[in-house]
């Protein structure tokens, strides 16, 4: 079978809005080759053994997998993460967040915390754009940290420290000139949980209580005894909520409370500023 009738079989996945680029995706992983030599070399021959791989990631992702855990990586921002099922996929709306940030502190010394680290995603892309910040990376998941960690060192950020933590449990006294996170924030009953990629991922990433907001009430009360005066607090959250997180936010006593918009036109984080 021919590299172009091997694509040809992204009619298999129906329900995917995107089948064509799921299966380059998954027959350049199963080549060991780039997608721009699919293209290349439409005519080439698959050997047994790639037909096999990708016949094998075809079934995962007819079963609804998402493509990043079947081929075990991700992109955001400029890298190239190691995903496994433990974390959430980083989502290209997250980067938001790191645009945001380097938007608000310059590039001098300055101490950063990323809650809920996952797989790094956020800590490391502040990292690499910023080498005089520190950045503290936690997370409560034992197999996150390590994965964290796993980025941490491959792409040798020596300004970041990964640790396990359940929010700020861990972290003593220490105080930050920016907090930052994307928590779970999807209520419990929330349909979509049983739809698309979600089904995957882990809920303990995913679900905070009835409203979706627990983890962002917890985050938002404890936050102030971990902000240096002036530093920031900024959290992502659902399309819909970020009323609700901008009051949370007033009623801790923060300063220029606002949201901004994502890529889809929804206000999808918010920040507020600790009294200098």
């Amino acid at each position: 079978m021919t590299i172009i009738a091997s694509l040809l079989r992204a009619a298999e996945l129906p329900d995917s809005p995107s089948a064509r680029l799921d299966a380059e995706l998954l027959l350049a992983a199963a080549l060991g080759k780039t997608r721009a030599f699919l293209r290349t070399w439409p005519e080439r021959i698959v050997s047994s053994e790639a037909a096999k791989a990708y016949d094998g990631y075809l079934q995962r992702r007819r079963a609804g997998e998402p493509v990043a855990y079947i081929l075990g990586q991700q992109g955001f921002w400029t890298l190239d993460l190691e995903v496994a099922s433990d974390t959430l996929i980083p989502r290209p709306d997250t980067e938001l967040l790191v645009e945001t940030a380097l938007a608000l502190l310059p590039a001098t010394p300055a101490k950063v915390l990323d809650l809920g680290t996952g797989t790094g995603a956020i800590a490391l892309a502040l990292a690499i754009e910023r080498p005089a910040w520190q950045v503290s990376a936690v997370d409560r998941v034992e197999a996150a940290v390590a994965l964290a960690e796993r980025n941490r060192a491959r792409l040798k950020l020596a300004n970041v420290k990964v640790l396990r933590s359940h929010w700020f449990a861990a972290l003593g006294a220490q105080r930050f000139e920016l907090i930052i996170s994307n928590p779970p924030y999807i209520a419990a009953a929330d349909p979509h949980l049983a739809a698309g990629d979600l089904r995957f991922e882990p809920a303990s990433a995913l679900v905070s209580g009835a409203d979706g907001l627990d983890d962002i009430r917890t985050i938002v009360s404890h936050a102030p005894k971990h902000l240096e005066a002036g530093g920031w607090l900024m959290l992502e959250h659902g399309y819909d909520q970020a009323e609700a997180v901008r009051s949370l936010l007033v009623v801790a006593g923060f300063d220029d409370v606002e949201s901004r918009v994502d890529l889809g036109g929804h206000q999808r984080i918010s920040l507020g500023r600790l009294p200098c």
